[in-house]
């Protein structure tokens, strides 16, 4: 019979940081891995993915945090084009959701993860649904924070609001500490794209129904990027189970702006999954 899951004892993290090839791009990746190997035998790992222009080292320790609090590994990396991964060797196009979910295929494979949990947020969430849908089998759930799955005003106004912010603030020095050299280039892509006219009609809502494992839906209702609508959209396309966690008085980063309920209830959604092989 199956022991009922527990919060594991505090453990020792270990961290570890290295470079994996990937043709022609090299991925930064940072591991977290438990002193003791109970968490590798029976436990997922945390894969985190983050935003269009964030980083490993913009997570701040959301993933630390997150890794004690449930005793599961984790896996942080840097997209090519950001923090320490290889430069943009071309500027994104409308593509871009596939090919990042190819990549984080290969990355599974490369370090030899079979058990993903992902956590995405903002593009990094729709690059966990779209790798979800287009492997279903091969991931164990999603937290999708601040994802878009659709076109909206506010995420074009969104966007056209933090291009005069690149060009009129501070905005390129902070982005730079992360990207160095990288962030007018990476800062071009994101832009660019997403206020392509091209990119009016895009939404990625037929891919959803394809997804079969549970999903923990996370959105603040002062999110300048994306609306309930983006929230909504997902619940009713796919497959699995889902749960929503709708927040007040937060914007596009739920994980900093609203951390202690992120995890808590993180962790409460996850139990079932990380307790799946346990006993």
């Amino acid at each position: 019979m199956k022991s009922e899951w527990r919060a594991p004892e505090p453990t020792r993290i270990i961290e570890r940081q290295f470079h994996v090839p990937l043709g022609e791009d090299g991925l930064f990746v940072k591991l977290l891995l438990h002193a003791s190997p109970e968490s590798e035998e029976i436990r997922p790992t945390w894969v985190f993915l983050h935003e269009a222009l964030g980083s490993v080292g913009q997570w701040k320790s959301f993933p630390y945090e997150l890794c004690r609090l449930t005793g599961c590994d984790g896996v942080v990396y840097d997209r090519v084009g950001n923090g320490k991964s290889t430069p943009l060797r071309k500027a994104w196009d409308l593509d871009f959701y596939r090919v990042e979910a190819e990549v984080l295929s290969a990355l599974l494979e490369a370090l030899n993860i079979r058990r993903p949990l992902l956590f995405g947020h903002s593009d990094g969430a729709t690059i966990a649904l779209k790798f979800a849908a287009t492997f279903p089998d091969r991931v164990e759930g999603v937290v999708s924070e601040a994802a878009h799955v659709i076109i909206e005003d506010v995420t074009v106004q969104g966007i056209s609001n933090a291009r005069v912010q690149f060009h009129t603030t501070d905005l390129p020095a902070k982005l730079s500490r992360y990207h160095g050299e990288k962030t007018d280039a990476l800062f071009r892509s994101w832009a660019d794209t997403w206020l392509d006219p091209a990119l009016a009609d895009w939404n990625m809502l037929d891919d959803l129904h394809a997804i079969r494992c549970p999903v923990l839906i996370i959105q603040g209702d002062r999110d300048d990027y994306g609306s309930r609508r983006q929230v909504d959209a997902i619940a009713e396309n796919v497959s699995g189970a889902v749960q929503i966690l709708w927040l007040h008085g937060t914007g596009h980063s739920p994980h900093l702006q609203a951390r202690p309920l992120v995890m808590a209830e993180t962790e409460k959604w996850a139990e079932p999954l990380i307790n799946r092989n346990a006993g």
